[in-house]
């Protein structure tokens, strides 16, 4: 690694305090960082014809002043200003806010190049900008850099052209000959250089794509490299499956798995007889029969001599699996049992202890298994369902307590692949895709809230067959700030317009006790109706609630609205959903005319992905994505599978560790603070 490049960035010339302090608010303290803070779009200012140009597309157009402009002041120091301008035989009008001293710079028949949107039924260009007769370069691409304060992007510009005259020859290439000959990609110093100065489209596209592939490798090697790491230190304990027995216990489940259940299952089992710590992720679509899979993975492990956990989000959830597994494995004598919050002192204590002496088989409960307090004789496998964003901090515990058991995630919101390997890179992925037979797909339906009187009559019908209906609600009470639904008055609502039914109401501020006699209520079919916020998302099983309102549905995101429609089409009867909502957004439209559309979990996520970006589609504090510079991991996610791959390759192959054309790439790997060159040479 070049020291030179390491040096303050003040040394670049025209550099001073007053601005390095500037640069230091974006993270620009060395010459390195200044040549590597790349623009985040370039605009294209080459000029172009209007019949080339689709409506709404950004362009940049030479034309000829027709007429004087017109200025209209309006607010506090806003203006717009218009003016007639002849482009290619057309006669469009030209519209700059808050620009009002172009008045005095424009005259009738003067030549200027404009840019901005273009809205072909309007014929006009706005908001507009003035641009220079003269491009930048010949083609008029324009790198634009994010900066803040009184730093000017221009000004930014002017400082990295210095650096790269100047120490642009110290940049290393960093990825061995045989990836850049084998993908044919650019030099790292010549990319770098046309990220910030293109010479053409064409050799921009190149510097992406060089950049690009670079980002992703090096962030999936960090991932590979951690993977190994944890595999080589923390050696699992080989557990002896008896496979017939487990074969045997598959047999005797009331219906035949699915193809890709069996293949989960055998990817599974190979990691539970392994000599390493299994770490695997376990999507599956709502109803995909991930339950099921866990039972047979915690049935083999408890064969094999060791104890499983089953951690799950709620209590109620706790208590649904409880009795799914005791259906499942109390024939084979495994004792299943349910630690909650809500068990008294003594059956507390007497579960701990059976727990500890080894009386215990498998126990469920919320993330309380984890806690102080919880000792296991033998845990070999614990499971945790939809609670993959904090699976960090919990293997942080288990090791904290001694304990090295496989750990299996199992998630209902389907994450696209393309993120399932980014945010979970440490980490196997299985994948339930293809649903039970006999499922009834769920009929989608978007109402706006106008139509709620026919929605109702709808219910009625279905309520008056013995069928069951969720009405969901965002907010519990009525909020000043937004104009939503609230499930208590909703709640009210129905009470008093269906007087023949007998309406629950479930919420987040409700006990646990409360909670759980609702749901029992509502399970035994006492109540009919149940006005609920979002608490009823995840595990909530109810085969003859066939019904699914959910009020202001353009207030969710796609994979939410997902797992609430999840709720129903759990029994043999067709079931329906329905969406009350009037999206201003085209964004919203959008998502209510996609679920309408589809029933597949998958491409609902990745439709997701791409109307909301990575971030918000797992909530930025949670996502534990990286921030890349000219990567985006959902347009490029064949480069980060290939990348995915070569890391992987790079990891395992002992030429990696020692070979010096690989020396710039473990240097990276030290600087990230994963390990140790002086270790490994």
């Amino acid at each position: 690694m070049s020291q030179t490049l390491e040096l303050p960035v003040s040394h670049v010339k025209g550099i001073g305090e007053h601005t390095q302090e500037m640069l230091s608010t974006l993270h620009i303290f060395t010459v390195r960082d200044l040549l590597e803070y790349y623009p985040f779009r370039h605009e294209d200012y080459a000029v172009r014809r209007l019949g080339e140009v689709n409506h709404e597309e950004r362009v940049t157009v030479r034309g000829q002043v027709q007429s004087e402009p017109s200025v209209r002041f309006y607010g506090k120091k806003k203006s717009r200003l218009t003016v007639r301008v002849l482009v290619d035989g057309l006669l469009i009008q030209a519209v700059f806010f808050n620009q009002p001293y172009l008045k005095k710079q424009l005259s009738l028949g003067q030549e200027i190049v404009i840019n901005g949107k273009w809205d072909q039924h309007r014929a006009s260009i706005s908001p507009a900008m003035m641009k220079p007769k003269k491009q930048t370069n010949e083609q008029g691409l324009e790198p634009v850099y994010s900066v803040k304060g009184d730093l000017k992007i221009a000004t930014l510009r002017k400082f990295i052209h210095e650096a790269m005259g100047t120490y642009g020859n110290e940049l290393e290439e960093i990825l061995p000959e045989q990836l850049i000959q084998s993908y044919r990609l650019m030099p790292r110093k010549e990319a770098i250089h046309q990220l910030h100065f293109p010479n053409s489209p064409n050799d921009l596209k190149q510097a992406k794509r060089r950049m690009i592939y670079e980002e992703l490798l090096l962030f999936q090697l960090k991932m590979q490299t951690y993977r190994k790491q944890e595999r080589d230190q923390q050696k699992g304990e080989t557990k002896k499956i008896p496979v017939h027995e487990v074969e045997a216990f598959i047999e005797s489940l009331p219906f035949p798995l699915t193809g890709a259940q069996r293949r989960v299952k055998d990817e599974i089992l190979v990691d539970i007889t392994s000599n390493y710590r299994m770490n695997r992720l376990l999507q599956g679509d709502v109803g995909s029969g991930k339950t099921v899979i866990a039972a047979v993975a915690l049935f083999a492990v408890v064969k094999a001599g060791f104890q499983g956990a089953l951690m799950v989000p709620t209590e109620i959830l706790a208590e649904q699996h409880l009795e799914s597994l005791i259906d499942l494995l109390a024939p084979y004598n495994v004792n299943v049992r349910l630690l909650s919050g809500g068990a008294k002192i003594k059956e507390r204590r007497e579960i701990l202890a059976q727990l500890e002496a080894g009386d215990i088989d498998i126990l469920v409960g919320t993330h309380a298994l984890i806690q102080e307090g919880v000792d296991f004789q033998n845990l070999g496998l614990v499971i945790t369902d939809e609670q993959h964003r904090f699976g960090v901090e919990q293997r942080r515990i288990l090791r904290k307590k001694g304990l090295h058991p496989d750990v299996l995630f199992m998630t209902a919101t389907p994450i696209p692949r393309t993120l399932a390997i980014s945010a979970f890179g440490d980490m196997d992925v299985s994948v339930i895709d293809e649903m039970p037979k006999g499922r009834k797909p769920i009929e989608t339906y978007w109402a706006k809230p106008a139509m709620f009187e026919r929605v109702l009559t709808f219910m009625q019908k279905e309520l008056k067959q013995g069928r069951q209906a969720y009405v969901i609600c965002p907010l519990i009470e009525e909020s000043d700030k937004l104009d939503v639904q609230n499930a208590i008055d909703v709640h009210a609502q129905l009470s008093q317009g269906l007087p023949d039914v007998n309406v629950g109401l479930m919420h987040g501020r409700l006990t646990p006790d409360e909670k759980e006699e609702v749901m029992g209520q509502f399970a035994d079919n006492d109540i009919q109706a149940l006005v609920s916020t979002t608490v009823v998302e995840v595990g909530v099983n109810v085969p003859n609630a066939t019904v699914m309102i959910i009020y202001d549905a353009e207030r969710f995101g796609l994979s939410q609205l997902h797992q609430l429609r999840g709720r129903v089409g759990r029994g043999s009867e067709q079931s329906y959903c329905i969406l009350l909502a009037d999206p201003k957004s085209d964004t919203g439209k959008e998502r209510m005319k996609i679920m309408t559309e589809t029933n597949d979990g998958f491409e609902l996520s990745e439709r997701d992905l791409e109307l909301r970006g990575p971030g918000d589609f797992f909530g930025r504090k949670q996502s534990g994505l990286p921030e890349f510079k000219v990567a985006d991991l959902v347009q490029d996610y064949r480069v980060l599978e290939i990348a995915r791959q070569d890391a992987a390759k790079l990891v395992q192959s002992e030429a990696f560790w020692k070979s010096q054309d690989y020396f710039h790439l473990r240097g990276w790997l030290e600087k990230q603070g994963i390990l140790s060159l002086g270790r490994l040479d």
